[in-house]
C-alpha cells in the first residue's frame, strides 16, 4: 500500500464528459488524490439535456465495488447517479459491505434537462442509503423532494435540513445555487447550523453539484472538518465555474482543473518573466534604454482579461550607475501602464501576451525598422475624452497598422515622457528584442 488517498466515485455516465464519473475523476486528480469508480448507469447526455439513460445490472455495480475494495485502501466514497431503488439498495449493502464513509449526492436531474432518478428510489434513498452515509449535498429543487416542504429562504431550507437529517445522515448540506448561492450545512450530532455565504458568479454551471460533493469529498478524506471541507469545495466548484468553457449548444460544463490549470499557468509566466528580468539586468547595455520614470516588463495569462491576470515587477527597472536595477518584486497585479498596452493588444491578437516599455528616440525607432521591426505610433493630442491613454492609444497604433506591430511608440505630451513599448508572445522574446536594441543603440549602429 502506497498511501495514497483514493476517493471512490459511484455514479452515472455522462457521455458529454461535464457531469456524472467524468466530472467526479476530473475533481479527484485536479485536488491529487486518486479516483476510482462504480458506474451505475451510461446516459446518452450532452449540454441540452439527457437522450436516455441505461442502467448497469445491480450485480455489475457490485462487481466494480468489490474489485477496487479488495484491491485498494477505499475509505471515503461518495455517489452521484443512482437512479433506481434496485440500484440505491445495492449501493447502500456495499458501503455496509466496506465500511465506506459515503458522501451522498442525490442527483435527481441534469442541469441540461432530463430526469436521472425515478420517484420511487427516493424513499429507497431515504430509508436505506442516508441512514448509512456520512453527508448529503442536495440543491434546493433535490431538498424540497427529500423534506417536502417549500424553500424559498435560509430558514425554510435549515427546516429542510433537519428533516433530511432525520434520515440517519450525519450532515445535510443544501446548497444555495437555486437560492442566494449560500451554503447551509446542518450536522445532526451537534444540531449545529453553519452558512458559507456565497455569490453567483458568471460561467456555465452543467455538472456543479457532480465536481461540489467530489471535491467535499476529497476534502474529508484529507483530513478536514465538515465547515472547512464545504468552504473550499464551494471555493473550488466557483474557480470550476469561472474556468467553464463552451462546449456544446447547450449549458457550458464547469471546469475542475481549471483552478490547477491557472496555477500551473501562473508559474509558467512568472517563471518566464523571471528568466527576461535577469537577461535585462545582467545586461550592459539595457541602462540606456531606460526612460526617467523607469522601465517595466510585463507578461499577461493567456486567458488574461484584467490587470491582475498579468504579472510584472513591483516597482520598476531603473537605471543606477548607468546599469539597470530592479526594484521591487515580480508579481501578479503589479502593472497598470504596461498591463493595460498588454490587454489592448490581446484584443487583436491572443497570442501577444508580453511587453516592456524603453526610452524614446528618433535612432531607436531607426534602429527598430533596420531591424524589421514592425513599428506603429500614435499622437497623445488625438486622444478622445473620458478614455485611457494606452487602452486608446495601443488600438489606435494597432488599426493604423493593420495587425499588432512589434514597437508602439508615442512622442508625449504635457507632463508626459515619450515612450517606446515593445510587444511580443512572452517576455523572454520581448527582453531579447529590447537587449539587441541596446546593443545597437551602444555602439551607435
Amino acid at each position: 500500500m502506497t498511501g495514497t488517498t483514493i476517493v471512490m466515485t459511484i455514479a452515472g455516465s455522462d457521455s458529454g464528459g461535464g457531469a456524472g464519473i467524468e466530472a467526479d475523476i476530473k475533481t479527484i486528480s485536479a485536488l491529487g488524490l486518486h479516483g476510482a469508480c462504480a458506474i451505475t448507469s451510461v446516459t446518452s447526455q450532452n449540454t441540452q439535456g439527457v437522450l436516455s439513460a441505461f442502467d448497469l445490472p445491480e450485480e455489475v455495480i457490485r462487481n466494480q465495488v468489490d474489485a477496487v475494495c479488495t484491491d485498494m485502501d477505499v475509505r471515503w466514497a461518495k455517489s452521484g447517479m443512482l437512479s433506481s431503488p434496485e440500484i440505491t439498495s445495492a449501493v447502500s449493502e456495499m458501503v455496509s459491505k466496506y465500511d465506506l464513509k459515503l458522501v451522498v449526492d442525490p442527483v435527481m436531474a441534469a442541469e441540461a434537462g432530463g430526469d436521472l432518478l425515478r420517484k420511487e428510489a427516493i424513499f429507497t434513498l431515504k430509508e436505506k442509503l442516508l441512514p448509512g452515509s456520512y453527508a448529503v449535498t442536495p440543491n434546493i429543487n433535490e431538498a424540497v423532494a427529500l423534506s417536502g416542504i417549500k424553500i424559498t429562504n435560509i430558514e425554510e431550507a435549515k427546516q429542510a435540513a433537519k428533516i433530511i437529517a432525520e434520515t440517519g445522515v450525519k450532515a445535510v448540506i443544501v446548497t444555495g445555487g437555486h437560492l442566494d448561492a449560500s451554503d447551509i450545512i446542518y450536522e445532526s450530532e451537534t444540531k449545529k447550523f453553519t452558512v458559507i455565504p456565497g455569490e453567483f458568479v458568471k460561467g456555465g454551471t452543467h455538472g456543479s453539484g457532480c465536481t461540489y460533493s467530489s471535491a467535499l469529498t476529497c476534502y474529508l478524506a484529507q483530513g478536514m472538518s465538515l465547515p472547512e471541507a464545504a468552504k473550499a469545495a464551494k471555493d473550488f466548484v466557483v474557480r470550476a465555474i469561472l474556468g467553464s468553457r463552451n462546449v456544446g449548444k447547450g449549458a457550458g460544463p464547469v471546469n475542475p482543473l481549471a483552478g490547477t490549470l491557472t496555477d500551473a499557468g501562473k508559474y509558467a509566466v512568472l517563471e518566464n518573466l523571471k528568466n527576461a528580468v535577469s537577461n535585462i539586468t545582467e545586461s550592459s547595455s539595457f541602462g540606456k534604454l531606460i526612460p526617467e520614470v523607469g522601465a517595466n516588463i510585463a507578461m499577461a495569462l493567456p486567458d488574461a482579461g484584467q490587470t491582475s491576470d498579468i504579472a510584472a515587477v513591483t516597482g520598476r527597472i531603473v537605471r543606477l550607475k548607468s546599469e539597470p536595477e530592479v526594484v521591487g518584486d515580480i508579481e501578479f497585479g503589479a502593472s497598470s501602464h504596461v498591463a493595460r498596452i498588454i490587454l489592448a493588444a490581446m484584443k487583436y491578437d491572443s497570442l501577444i501576451r508580453a511587453a516592456v516599455n524603453v526610452k524614446y528616440s528618433e535612432d531607436i525607432v531607426k534602429i527598430c525598422r533596420k531591424m524589421d521591426l514592425g513599428v506603429s505610433s500614435f499622437d497623445r493630442a488625438d486622444e478622445p475624452e473620458k478614455t485611457h491613454t494606452m487602452d486608446w492609444g495601443t488600438c489606435d497604433a494597432i488599426e493604423r497598422y493593420g495587425s499588432v506591430p512589434d514597437i508602439v511608440y508615442d512622442k508625449g505630451g504635457p507632463g508626459k515622457e515619450p515612450m517606446i513599448r515593445i510587444l511580443g508572445k512572452d517576455a523572454e522574446e520581448v527582453a531579447g528584442i529590447a537587449l539587441e536594441i541596446s546593443e545597437r543603440y551602444a555602439a551607435g549602429i
